[in-house]
């Protein structure tokens, strides 16, 4: 029986962070009853696409899923456990804010069967946190990240560093900090500018500027130089775990597996059965497909109410298409891959960037070097150049 991710996707936010360009709406009231319905609907409508599949992670990201009732959460698990088998060590996540409100919640999410949390906290000093929108303070972080010990057997909790004016030595002391209240899992992201945010504006109109190119290199250097040393090394750019603690969701993702995606703006990577595959693509084995949900909550909850699903997209992907998507991500993971997974490198580019120390060989298998990392785009063009 092949392994399957099921994504869930909750946009709802109680306020836009100003760096954020994921899929979130802030909403004054939402009406709980058909969210739940839309979601249960949606993951039936998935299922009957996808027989005899064991589910090895749930994860109910967002928007602000712990905004959801814990009761929508114990539906939706329940139902997976209908449409599929669930494996023993099944890790089943919720993203959370680390607000007072927000951990109250966490025993009911407990009970419900969500046995891992994922909270933002962002940073581990007041201006930083005023700076990034965050609606919490570094005491009341804290006491949920406490919180989320109690109630869950494991937890993560994420940093944005690479902020504005942020020093070497600050960031240590805040990296220090962090480890002292981390279980065996941090992730920790290089603050980015994406477009149609609020930051995205505040840059071009000169209010702030991120740390020079040297400056978040060095930033990045040195969280790699600590994290490793504290037996959490990077096993991917930017998530960091004592070994066994990795997140099996993630995982997924990134090692090329099947994955689901339900709600708004999900998406998805199927494997259909044969029969499903029309024509030549079926012919030569093409039964992998990309899937997209409907952005807009409305038009999506809209969608599911009339026609079982708020799919927008639902596309085959071609052997080069999948190759190249697959070792982006591969590509992303310390534990690199082996070469006859990807017939369709070029021999010559792999000699090539070992040669200049891009890419090199660890036990048996293909990874980047330091330096590669930061250079992942490019390396996938070069290594699927012929």
């Amino acid at each position: 029986m092949e392994s399957l991710a099921l994504y869930i996707h909750w946009p709802f936010c109680r306020a836009k962070c100003p760096y954020c360009d994921f899929n979130s709406h802030v909403r004054e009231s939402v009406d709980q009853e058909p969210w739940k319905n839309g979601l249960l609907a949606e993951l039936a409508f998935i299922a009957s696409h996808l027989p005899n599949r064991c589910i090895t992670s749930i994860f109910f990201g967002g928007g602000t899923p712990s905004l959801m009732p814990p009761a929508t959460a114990a539906a939706l698990i329940e139902a997976a456990a209908r449409h599929w088998a669930m494996d023993a060590a099944c890790e089943i996540t919720l993203e959370a804010n680390p607000t007072s409100a927000e951990s109250a919640a966490f025993s009911g999410f407990a009970a419900a069967g969500v046995n891992r949390v994922s909270l933002g906290v962002q940073a581990l000093n007041e201006a930083d946190l005023r700076f990034l929108g965050r609606k919490h303070d570094v005491s009341e972080a804290l006491a949920g990240v406490k919180l989320a010990a109690r109630y869950f057997p494991r937890y993560s909790f994420d940093l944005i560093y690479a902020r504005p004016g942020q020093g070497i030595a600050s960031w240590k002391e805040e990296l220090a900090r962090a480890l002292d209240h981390a279980d065996g899992h941090l992730s920790l992201y290089q603050l980015t500018i994406e477009e149609q945010t609020a930051f995205h504006a505040a840059v071009e109109r000169g209010e702030f500027a991120l740390p020079r190119d040297a400056m978040a290199a060095r930033l990045y250097e040195v969280t790699q130089e600590v994290m490793e040393i504290a037996g959490m090394p990077a096993y991917e750019i930017s998530n960091h775990a004592r070994p066994g603690h990795e997140s099996r969701h993630n995982l997924a993702y990134w090692r090329g597996q099947e994955y689901a995606g339900i709600g708004p703006g999900a998406h998805g990577r199927l494997v259909i059965p044969p029969e499903c595959a029309g024509g030549a693509a079926r012919e030569r084995g093409e039964n992998w497909v990309a899937t997209a949900t409907l952005k807009s909550p409305e038009r999506w909850l809209q969608s599911v109410q009339t026609k079982g699903h708020g799919m927008e997209i639902w596309q085959q992907l071609g052997v080069r298409e999948r190759q190249e998507e697959a070792l982006m991500m591969r590509l992303r993971l310390r534990e690199g891959f082996a070469r006859d997974e990807f017939p369709l490198l070029d021999a010559a580019a792999v000699a090539k960037l070992q040669t200049q120390r891009l890419l090199e060989d660890h036990e048996a298998r293909l990874r980047p070097t330091a330096k590669g990392r930061l250079l992942l785009n490019w390396l996938t063009a070069e290594l699927l150049a012929a």
